[in-house]
């Protein structure tokens, strides 16, 4: 593997002390994923990384970024001492992007970002080496790793950028530099942190603020807040396209039809139509692929070549997998893994995806959405019209859901839980052979309790209760 970093690149990069010798071929801040030849990074979170530098080094870590002296480690040991370590990842990351000769894209929004960004590493990585945010390494932490982490041969980089709070994608920006910038959509995720859907929008351009003189910012032409965040990328001085099924978007969705496993899109381009196939169903999956094609081409790469690699892109784990469930008594079930992350907008994807498949039943399990603030009840009750169209039974976990599953006709509802754990054995307990099952919550609702029951359900290894009749509540 060839050289990341070395010695006096590390110490040029951070202004810290570090002895001759260690060459980095990669970076690591959890030990236990750790491969021969990291540097490790000892970052602070729910604990603090200095504790497992000793197993770093004995794993084959060729060096440590510390702040402080670690326990167990002898003195003469390759440590990379500076006086912060959360600054001195995002010291390396500031040389990566300054040495990098790649077209960087930046990618938020508070539906689709992942997905999005899947596919452009997915289409571009056909074309050329390229480098990307690995799973959703995209607050102040996972942003300086991914671009610390960029190689010198990268021709693309694709960073994403999430944020909680007013403030936080701005600094991302600035520090990766984008060339192109992607806003997927608005939704109301984090409502309840940022109080109203104008300072979501507000937030999540300040991904502009970063962008490279002459960029390009992509944005929703679908979204009622379009006229804004267009105003925000004209000021930033951007080159606008819009992309969307909107009357006069640059990049404009024509048709698509959709499968129970994928889908064909048509799409005009700055007037050039183009086909291509997709195998992740939905039709927000080809807005998603429609937004990642038009950032490609700003990016410089061939549109036609982008879209026929789109055609290889799945829907990984948590983002709309398909999983096969094979069942004790024989026959099998369909799972869709789309439990990652939950808000309004996907959960509503997801359930249109779920009417898509040829089941003879469909269900679905949800858990609560979070960061919605005093929105929060009436949000999970509004989605109900939503449920009983395109689910048969809807089985609700979290106190959110409560509002939810009470809004649903008694014959839609299969069972309320307080939490994952409750509810895991009364779903697996009221599968049957043909039917397909959605899985959607909040990362805090722990939906992956729900996909662990099920798998192990298929394994034939599950205790699971009698099911509930409907309307009934663990």
């Amino acid at each position: 593997m060839s050289a990341l970093w070395t010695a006096p690149e590390l110490r040029a990069a951070t202004g810290g002390t570090l002895p001759d010798g260690p060459v980095v071929t990669g970076i690591a801040i959890d030990s236990r994923a750790l491969q021969p030849g990291d540097l490790f990074v000892a970052l602070r979170d729910a604990r603090d990384g200095h504790e497992f530098v000793a197993a770093a080094l004995a794993a084959g870590a060729a060096a440590a970024l510390v702040d402080r002296d670690p326990p167990g480690v002898a003195t003469d040991a390759p440590l990379l001492r500076v006086a912060d370590t959360l600054e001195g990842l995002r010291a390396l990351a500031r040389a990566a992007r300054a040495r990098s000769t790649a077209r960087v894209i930046g990618v938020t929004g508070s539906v689709g970002k992942t997905s999005t960004k899947e596919m452009l590493r997915h289409a571009l990585g056909a074309l050329a080496p390229t480098h990307a945010s690995a799973a959703s390494h995209n607050n102040h932490w996972g942003v300086p790793l991914t671009l610390a982490r960029l190689p010198r041969e990268a021709e693309y980089a694709i960073v994403e950028m999430g944020m909680n709070h007013a403030g936080e994608i701005g600094p991302l920006s600035r520090l990766a530099r984008p060339d192109v910038v992607v806003i997927t959509t608005v939704a109301p995720a984090h409502i309840g942190l940022l109080g109203s859907i104008e300072a979501i929008a507000d937030a999540k351009a300040e991904i502009l603020e970063g962008l490279a003189p002459g960029g390009t910012a992509v944005l929703p032409a679908d979204s009622p807040l379009y006229p804004r965040l267009v105003a925000a990328a004209e000021a930033a001085g951007a080159r606008v396209v819009g992309f969307g099924a909107a009357e006069g978007a640059v990049a404009r969705l024509l048709d698509y039809a959709g499968t129970a496993e994928g889908g064909e899109a048509e799409v005009a381009l700055h007037g050039r139509r183009l086909r291509f196939a997709i195998a992740a169903p939905g039709r927000h999956m080809a807005l998603n692929a429609l937004a990642a094609l038009a950032a490609a081409e700003a990016a410089g790469a061939d549109p036609a070549r982008v879209a026929a690699a789109l055609a290889g892109f799945g829907a990984g784990a948590g983002r709309g997998q398909r999983v096969t469930l094979p069942l004790p008594g024989g026959g099998t079930a369909l799972l869709l893994d789309d439990s990652y992350n939950a808000s309004t907008a996907s959960v509503r994807a997801g359930l249109a995806v779920l009417a898509a498949q040829p089941a003879k039943r469909r269900l679905v399990a949800l858990g609560d959405m979070r960061e919605l603030g005093e929105h929060g009840p009436a949000l999970h009750a509004a989605l109900a019209p939503d449920v009983a169209a395109q689910a048969d039974l809807a089985f609700c976990c979290g106190e959110l859901m409560r509002h939810l599953h009470d809004a649903l006709p008694e014959g839609r509802r299969g069972a309320w839980a307080a939490d994952s754990a409750a509810l895991a054995p009364r779903l697996a307990a009221a599968i049957r052979p043909g039917d397909a099952v959605l899985v959607k919550g909040s990362l805090g609702s722990r939906m992956a309790v729900v996909l662990r029951a099920l798998k192990a359900l298929a394994a034939g290894d599950a205790a699971v209760d009698a099911p509930l009749a409907a309307g009934e509540a663990a």
